[in-house]
């Protein structure tokens, strides 16, 4: 099948624009978090919203390595989420989004790459929906401790690090202003379920 024919040429650049979104949907995110004092989240979703953008070239670069420059693609019944509300609000929408990234969007268009005779193409959207897997476990985690305020709180002791100084203590909860260069507790180094550089 010709590329520029197939449906995986559409999905890639329904793909491209849909990352694209999500880079800067995690940055207004982050940007809030910052806002609301939430120096460490914030730099953490920014995180997420970094691996996005790259996702977003991989699939441009797929699409320019396959049919070369094009001047316009058609996203016909292409839909992408505008929804937008508190922090913990916005965390339950990542966390939801990136679900519906791994579980039903990409799943469904490796099987289609697999399936029009793009094994390389199908490769990649497998191994986004990893890395969409783990986003989804983080934002859903970060929602949970937001909601529940246990963000800077645990069952056992824990060791808390200011990623201002470097002040630690192991404690079941983290400091309010850090004893050693006063930063706030937003400046608290957050225990995420696994670590973030397996993403």
């Amino acid at each position: 099948m010709e590329f520029q024919n197939s449906q995986t040429f559409i999905n890639l650049a329904r793909s491209f624009a849909g990352e694209s979104q999500a880079g800067m949907r995690y940055q207004l995110i982050a940007k809030q978090a910052t806002a609301e004092g939430y120096a460490v989240l914030a730099d953490n979703i920014r995180t997420i919203a970094k691996n996005e953008t790259y996702h977003a070239k991989t699939f441009f670069n797929t699409i320019l390595q396959n049919a070369g420059s094009i001047d316009n693609v058609d996203l016909q019944n292409a839909g992408y989420p505008f929804h937008f509300g508190t922090l913990e609000e916005n965390l339950k929408f990542a966390a939801e989004d990136e679900r519906a990234e791994f579980e039903e969007i990409y799943a469904a268009f490796a099987n289609v790459a697999k399936e029009e005779g793009f094994p390389d193409v199908a490769a990649i959207y497998n191994m986004v929906v990893g890395v969409e897997k783990e986003h989804n476990i983080i934002f859903k985690y970060l929602h949970e401790a937001f909601k529940t305020n246990t963000l800077y709180k645990s069952e056992k002791p824990t060791l808390w690090i200011c990623s201002e100084c470097g002040y630690r203590v192991t404690s079941k909860e983290a400091w309010h202003i850090c004893p050693l260069c006063k930063a706030s507790q937003g400046y608290v180094e957050i225990h995420l379920p696994f670590e973030k550089n397996n993403i």
